[in-house]
């Protein structure tokens, strides 16, 4: 039986590196930068498409964006108007302070507690931070949790809320919560 698979096993290890979808590094991977992205660009695209008030923090040098996506939850929000529940919608981007630990801010029309569920692993609020008078509610978890912090933010077109997730410490999570919560909603195209 091996010696019928054998060439079944060559064939596509050769059509895999002939297509570019495999490679071969015998000393091992090689670290290079970090993937980096127009969180500008990103942004501005979920305001127009996803109609929710999204922002653009402003950050220090040293910050890079480097990951982007968007998500939905489903039963996420309960509408206002009628009281049932909506999918809610998600924008979120991956930033790498200086020191080099990734953080997340996500942003979406999703309730509090939806929003907070979507991320990997059970929290519960801990506390809250107070940011330039913006109340950020902290919700932590058991080993290997990272935290997450969230506020609702209000604007001129609703509220919307935001979370901050990742490695970096209170200070990288301050920082991009003052760079947040700063700034107005992108106007929708």
């Amino acid at each position: 039986m091996f010696w019928s698979l054998a060439p079944l096993v060559v064939a596509c290890i050769v059509l895999a590196g002939l297509v570019g979808t495999c490679s071969l590094q015998v000393a091992g991977p090689k670290s290079g930068p970090p993937p980096e992205i127009d969180a500008g660009l990103q942004l501005r695209a979920d305001a127009a498409d996803l109609r929710f008030p999204v922002r653009l923090p402003q950050l220090p040098d040293g910050w890079r964006a480097n990951s982007a996506r968007r998500d939905s939850i489903p039963d996420g929000r309960t509408d206002p108007a009628t009281g049932e529940e909506r999918t809610a919608v998600v924008s979120r981007v991956g930033y790498l302070a200086p020191n080099g630990r990734y953080l997340s801010l996500t942003q979406s029309n999703a309730d509090e507690d939806s929003l907070v569920a979507s991320f990997d692993g059970d929290r519960h609020p801990t506390g809250t931070q107070d940011v330039a008078g913006v109340s950020w509610v902290v919700y932590e978890g058991g080993e290997g949790t990272r935290p997450v912090w969230t506020a609702r933010l209000n604007g001129p077109t609703g509220p919307a809320q935001v979370a901050i997730s990742g490695a970096g410490s209170a200070d990288d999570f301050r920082t991009l919560a003052t760079a947040t919560q700063s700034q107005p909603p992108l106007l929708a195209r």
